[in-house]
């Protein structure tokens, strides 16, 4: 695999906020802690405060239980060892292909760190989003072309979601692929299958899946659970750094309410709202006074999943977790959220964006160079690829700017000699001009598509070109399963954990080569 990188202010599709933290923006630096750099970790690991380790531990072996090769989790015991987390929903045979950057992003964190802070050790952690309920996000999967589903009318968070119904899924594939298929049919539920695919991938990197539905780690987070429903103290925070980026000309992507809390039970999570005096389960008969639900919080804590705003602060409460890894949406709301972490006295992580990267095979790569095109304007619309190609290419002269200018300039002195006439005719004239120019417009329109017509072959090259590399006009890494590419080339995932970089922010674009297969 031969791989080039693009600094990521080149590459359309990131947003500001992101560049702009990157590029050490001291406007932004209220919304965050420690800044994105290797030397930051020295300081991050000294801030760590400790946390519940024995518990960590214990519900990890627990999960762990019966699995072969495990990782060493009771070094998760010393104290001076720490944790790097990614997170991702439970897709379907792993998701799209981002998924596996964000994974190879973090355990090669986590080997950078060991290399750098040799008297500590480093854990990758993926954390599974096992409560979510947007099921159709994750109920399927983007193939050679073929887009496979599984069907299912289970409801509530997926993790625990029964797999043995996936039979269906295994026809669809292109071939069998016996690690999935063992690590499903294995499996209790969803969480458990994600866990053993995981692990089987990457286990031997070292990688630890925690599935943070569990009684005994809710229970550590009642205090946030009381302060959130009965004192509703976290939206002030949310909106507080919302104000901040709102000012400085950013979008907030999360928004916060007065209760952060779904209430959750086997085919079931839904939101909590206090409506008088009675707090009341959304779509559900579930009501409880204060009392009845202070009770039922210490009765059952599992039954109480964060949304988006407390999440975060969940993940960090239990983990001696040093750093977070994530796409640009998520570094983005984090930084919402650091009132949150500040009023309870809990490290903000190092927010470091995951490894962005697009694999291109050896056809799309002489089609690249056939058509002259760079990494940079291949990600832009397809309409604005196609008209500089034309431009670039063409004998003739298809831009009439210059007599659309000199119209302009004509036309103006007509109006000078009509208004002196008449200066009511001063209208007329504009009007006519206005409709030339108009006319000039579409001609130049005209001319482009003949002469697109023209280079039909080329035109041709591109649209088939960035369907390749953009299926269903998004990014390949957001649609594209690793498995077509892993299916052909074995060692594609070894070739990821040689190459990606999590310190590096740029655009990684990874070339296949007939040798990799």
């Amino acid at each position: 695999m031969q791989t080039k990188t693009y600094p990521l202010d080149q590459i359309k599709g990131f947003g500001k906020l992101l560049l702009n933290y990157l590029a050490g923006d001291q406007a932004l630096k209220p919304l965050y802690g420690n800044t994105p750099s290797l030397a930051s970790f020295e300081a991050q690991i000294e801030s760590k405060k400790s946390i519940n380790r024995s518990l960590l531990v214990d519900v990890l072996q627990d999960q762990y239980k019966g699995l072969a090769d495990i990782p060493n989790l009771q070094t998760l015991n010393d104290p001076k060892t720490f944790t790097v987390t990614t997170g991702h929903q439970l897709n379907l045979l792993t998701g799209p292909l981002y998924v596996i950057f964000k994974i190879v992003s973090t355990i090669n964190l986590a080997k950078t760190l060991k290399k750098t802070y040799p008297d500590y050790n480093f854990i990758p952690v993926y954390w599974m989003a096992s409560e979510d309920h947007d099921w159709e996000e994750i109920n399927h999967l983007h193939l050679f072309g073929k887009k496979i589903q599984w069907d299912t009318d289970q409801k509530g968070p997926v993790g625990r979601f029964d797999v043995s119904d996936l039979a269906t899924i295994w026809k669809q594939l292109p071939s069998d692929i016996p690690v999935f298929k063992e690590c499903y049919t294995d499996a209790s539920d969803l969480s458990d299958a994600v866990r053993k695919y995981m692990h089987a991938l990457f286990g031997k990197e070292g990688l630890v899946c925690l599935d943070a539905d569990d009684a005994r780690l809710k229970r550590s987070f009642i205090p946030v659970m009381e302060a959130d429903l009965f004192e509703n103290k976290h939206l002030a925070c949310v909106n507080a750094s919302n104000e901040i980026l709102t000012d400085l000309g950013y979008s907030p992507q999360i928004y916060a309410r007065e209760i952060n809390f779904f209430y959750m039970q086997n085919g079931m999570r839904e939101r909590i709202e206090k409506r008088g005096d009675v707090y009341q389960v959304l779509n559900q008969s579930f009501k409880f006074s204060e009392s009845e639900l202070r009770t039922e919080i210490q009765t059952h804590p599992e039954r109480f999943s964060p949304n988006v705003v407390l999440r975060p602060l969940y993940q960090e409460s239990i983990l001696p977790n040093l750093a977070y890894l994530g796409g640009a949406a998520e570094v983005a709301y984090w930084f919402q959220l650091k009132g949150i972490f500040d009023l309870y006295q809990i490290p903000f992580p190092i927010l470091l964006p995951r490894n962005f990267g697009l694999i291109i095979s050896p056809l799309d790569a002489d089609r690249l160079e056939k058509l002259e095109l760079s990494i940079p304007e291949i990600f832009q619309d397809e309409h604005t690829i196609r008209q500089q190609f034309v431009d670039k290419h063409t004998k003739h002269a298809l831009d009439l700017s210059s007599e659309q200018e000199r119209l302009s300039n004509l036309m103006s002195k007509i109006a000078q000699k009509a208004q002196a006439i008449d200066e009511t005719l001063e209208a007329s004239v504009l009007a006519e001009e206005t409709r030339w120019q108009k006319g000039l417009e579409r001609l130049t329109k005209k001319m482009r598509k003949a002469e697109e017509r023209n280079q039909a072959v080329g035109v041709g090259q591109i649209q088939a070109l960035k369907l390749k590399l953009f299926p269903a006009g998004t990014w390949q890494e957001r649609h594209t399963n690793f498995l077509e590419f892993a299916l052909n080339y074995p060692n594609f995932n070894q070739d990821l954990l040689d190459t990606l970089d999590p310190l590096k922010f740029e655009l990684y674009v990874m070339y296949l080569t007939q040798k990799d297969a």
